[in-house]
């Protein structure tokens, strides 16, 4: 079912629900991705309204839940605003898609369809950046999740092998950035898994990038548990180092984050990205 309502104080969203699982999505800017939760249940996505970064192209607000970039990010043009009303077309019972306006700073037009299944708790995110101009860029579709603050975020390891002579060469790469600090109380490595805790009370940034071949990442809040899924294509190139999967947090923010290959798009062609979405409670 779709119907409009009021959410956050924005009265144009839209909710998605079938009964098990509710999605609500702002039209009033973005487009973002608000809620996602069991009916009557709690809010996996973070919100963060009064956070903002002004630059020369004017402010970008993160607001919060799920979003649509271009990678690798830059400065100024990662951070458009995109605070303007949202178009949006119905496909179906349980399906949108919606349509930003042209941003004209990078010439590009994004599109997000979102679709809940029928039945459960799966979401279906199709992402899509279609260069405008007349000129060729190098870029990938970046889907970015904030998630709510007190979790834990995660990133699966490749199946561990004892050493062995098969095992001599490497299995994937792990990106670093430069404030990335391996001695921060909140990262945990496991042998099957990487984990990065959110803690309101420690600001500093953390974040890593992972050529992730298994194809989900994961965030832990209570008794919540969100994967997001994503095809691995052997022998592309990723940003950031060769990055599909990245986690990244600073005191209460914390995003889950997943990217498209690298690669050149002309005028008018265009690189698209799906996730697929579960929540699960333990109660």
């Amino acid at each position: 079912m779709i119907r409009k309502i009021e959410y956050l104080g924005f009265p144009n969203c839209i909710e998605l629900g079938n009964g098990t699982a509710t999605l609500i999505i702002s039209t009033d800017f973005g487009p973002r991705i608000l809620f996602y939760g069991f009916d009557g249940g709690e809010n996996i996505l973070g919100w963060h309204g009064e956070a903002a970064v002004n630059n020369e192209l004017g402010t970008w607000k993160p607001y919060g839940g799920h979003r649509l970039w271009l990678a690798p990010e830059n400065m100024p043009l990662s951070y458009s605003p995109d605070n303007d009303p949202v178009g949006h077309i119905e496909d179906g019972e349980f399906s949108i898609r919606l349509i930003p306006p042209e941003d004209l700073h990078a010439n590009i037009q994004k599109e997000l369809s979102v679709t809940l299944d029928e039945t459960g708790s799966g979401v279906t995110l199709d992402h899509r950046i279609t260069k405008r101009g007349d000129v060729s860029i190098q870029a990938a579709a970046w889907a970015l999740t904030i998630m709510r603050p007190g979790g834990t975020a995660i990133v699966p390891s490749e199946p561990f092998e004892p050493y062995s002579p098969t095992t001599l060469l490497p299995v994937r790469t792990l990106t670093l950035w430069s404030y990335t600090d391996f001695t921060d109380p909140r990262w945990t490595f496991e042998k099957d898994q990487i984990r990065l805790r959110v803690d309101e009370n420690m600001p500093a940034q953390q974040k890593i990038g992972v050529l992730n071949r298994q194809g989900w990442a994961a965030y832990e809040w209570g008794n919540l548990r969100f994967e997001k899924r994503f095809e691995m294509i052997d022998g592309a190139e990723y940003p950031d180092m060769n990055s599909n999967t990245e986690i990244y947090t600073a005191g209460g923010f914390a995003e889950v984050e997943t990217l498209s290959p690298l690669r050149t798009i002309a005028p008018n062609e265009s690189i698209t990205h799906q996730e697929r979405w579960e929540l699960y409670s333990s109660l």
